[in-house]
């Protein structure tokens, strides 16, 4: 009863604590910056002041309305910082998720939690060995995007808003898509048929827009009983991201998305015609080595392929400086004799950590994988192909993207919590709280 109690006291201490710092952190921000540069992300606090005060009612208020801010990439602006709006949402989220999500946390939630341990203690050693303020804040935040987001997801699902926070992550996934088909088509009016930038409500990089397009469409695409979102609904909104995604003209975010559909295709309940969408891998296929020839033909050595060959190169030989530990993390805003980003994930790891950063990471991956391999498939299959995706995805690029992160680590973190809550509660098809019929489950 004494524990109950002091719960209940924190949470409330949370709340109050959230509502007044984002009451002060708003109208800063309007201030400061003025209400054409302050508006977004003043509006992103309002919203979890909102939530805050709602959180007395329902619980998990401030996760479930920061879900859809996990995929805004404007900078927020707070004291100067490069903080994203979504690294704002997500530790909000996470505050909360912490003091008031369901425990225990099932098995597979704290072998992963333990894999991400196991990777923060091996990049410890950079963080040491290169003691600047960026190194130490980037190890904090490396933390969050995987932890923290694995929790989140998992407070909400295990509350029985699975269903809803995947619909939130769906619809914010809809407005990118939206805004790169509207941008796609102006561009395509003036006759430039090159990887569209979606260019509105802000402007993104046609790699987060492809990618975070790419996760949510292997979740419409795997569609778990536990969703049950209706069949006609599904298909155009899969196909509208899909658009969305050859739009961008991505060959990452292509690449990832295909290892995701094999991935659900064999783990997950999927019908013979669902299999039909495997067919997409060929022209997907095409597309990557049409444009990868293009770049080499073209012999321009600024275009992506050769800035990638170049920065190969550059940072291979800046590592050799310092192979055990590395230079430290995001090293390349701070170093300016090397200011040239990694363009692979274990390249970046190794630069930024060494040769142990690298070997935690890979225990993290490779035990990430095992573990969701594990799962029950019901739960698992989606898991899984989103977070394998994200590893796919990082082979051409950074990993450690803010939202294109902690986005895969949200779902799976629900996936998780889903099973639990209906571990629970054998006989019941859905909690009401997710606005579902029974037949969800069958569906």
């Amino acid at each position: 009863m004494l524990k109950l109690r002091l719960l209940d006291l924190w949470a409330n201490i949370w709340r109050w604590v959230l509502m007044a710092a984002g009451a002060v952190i708003a109208a800063y921000l309007l201030l400061d910056r003025g209400v054409a540069n302050g508006v977004v992300t003043a509006a992103a606090i309002g919203l979890l002041v909102i939530g805050a005060a709602l959180t007395g009612r329902l619980s998990m208020a401030i996760p479930l309305m920061a879900i859809p801010g996990l995929f805004v990439i404007a900078r927020a602006g707070i004291g100067g910082t490069d903080l994203a709006v979504s690294d704002v949402a997500l530790a909000a989220a996470f505050g909360t998720a912490v003091l008031l999500g369901e425990r225990p946390y099932s098995r597979p939630l704290r072998q992963l939690l333990v894999l991400n341990l196991i990777y923060q203690f091996t990049t410890l050693f950079t963080v040491i060995v290169n003691p600047y303020a960026a190194n130490t804040v980037e190890w904090f935040h490396a933390w969050l995007l995987v932890s923290g987001a694995l929790i989140v997801g998992w407070a909400v699902g295990a509350a029985g808003y699975a269903r809803l926070g995947l619909t939130l992550m769906l619809i914010a996934a809809c407005g990118i898509a939206l805004s790169t088909v509207v941008t796609g088509i102006l561009q395509y009016a003036g006759g430039n048929f090159t990887g569209v930038y979606p260019a509105f409500p802000w402007g993104m990089h046609k790699n987060f827009a492809g990618c975070v397009m790419a996760f949510m469409a292997l979740v419409v695409y795997a569609n778990p009983d536990w969703v049950g979102w209706r069949r006609d609904t599904r298909a155009l909104t899969f196909w509208f991201l899909v658009i969305g995604i050859v739009m961008t003209q991505s060959r990452q975010a292509a690449i990832g998305f295909i290892v995701g559909l094999i991935i659900v295709a064999l783990r997950g309940r999927v019908s013979g015609r669902s299999k039909l969408v495997l067919l997409l891998i060929i022209p997907a296929v095409v597309l990557v080595i049409t444009t990868v020839i293009e770049q080499i033909d073209s012999q321009n050595r600024f275009n992506s392929l050769y800035q990638r060959l170049d920065w190969f190169r550059e940072v291979y030989a800046l590592w050799k400086h310092s192979p055990i530990f590395g230079h430290g993390l995001r090293y390349w805003y701070t170093d300016t004799t090397a200011p040239f980003q990694p363009p692979q994930a274990e390249l970046e790891v190794l630069a930024s950590a060494g040769v142990v950063g690298l070997a935690g990471f890979i225990v993290m991956w490779v035990g990430v994988l095992v573990v969701l391999w594990r799962v029950d498939r019901r739960f698992g299959a989606l898991a899984l192909a989103v977070t394998a995706s994200r590893i796919v995805q990082a082979q051409f690029d950074l990993f450690w993207v803010a939202a294109q992160v902690s986005i895969p680590f949200v779902i799976a973190g629900i996936c998780l919590g889903a099973q639990a809550y209906l571990g629970r509660r054998p006989h019941t098809s859905w909690s009401q709280e997710t606005l579902s019929s029974p037949r969800s489950i069958s569906a």
